[in-house]
């Protein structure tokens, strides 16, 4: 896992220089013509596949539906659990564009802490979508985890966006 780790971590700081957020200040001026969270994530979904867009942050969240119990499949590249593509394909936040990265994700201070819904709303989601996968491990084991991050503009809490992550094998 940790060499996924520093793998996603080098992606993440890619994708954040791409959207025009420097690594040295987060509330740097953005550059004409990178690209924005969204077109990066619809790279990531791969050709002809759009990504959903969500509600983005709320006042106040409310516990989403999710798919239905156990029609949710696992999938595994060198161990390693993956999404269901069809439950989970991401979904990205409408509040996050181009024109407003200095003020989103790029925010000095911070962005994600301020959009994330409470633990009453995402503990009762994550048992929901655990039921959905079929995971029956121990919860504590498991992280309700984003498919496309915050901090490259997913929606904090679409159910396009979640699933439950279990533990790699070897932790």
């Amino acid at each position: 896992m940790p060499s996924t780790r520093r793998a996603a971590s080098s992606v993440l700081l890619t994708c954040l220089m791409l959207a025009g957020c420097s690594p040295t200040s987060l509330g740097g001026s953005t550059s004409s013509g990178s690209p924005t969270a969204t077109s990066a994530a619809s790279g990531a979904a791969g050709a002809g596949r759009e990504i959903a867009v969500g509600a983005g942050p709320q006042k106040t969240y409310t516990v989403q539906q999710q798919p239905a119990a156990g029609s949710c499949h696992y999938q595994y590249l060198k161990g390693e659990p993956l999404e269901d593509p069809t439950c989970t394909p991401g979904a990205i936040s409408p509040a996050v564009t181009q024109s407003n990265l200095k003020s989103t994700i790029c925010r000095k201070g911070g962005y994600t802490s301020g959009i994330r819904p409470s633990t009453s709303v995402t503990g009762k989601e994550k048992e929901l979508n655990a039921a959905s996968y079929g995971f029956t491990g121990r919860m504590g084991d498991a992280e309700y985890d984003h498919l496309i991050s915050l901090q490259l503009g997913g929606d904090p809490n679409d159910y396009r966006n979640l699933w439950v992550e279990p533990a790699d094998p070897g932790h």
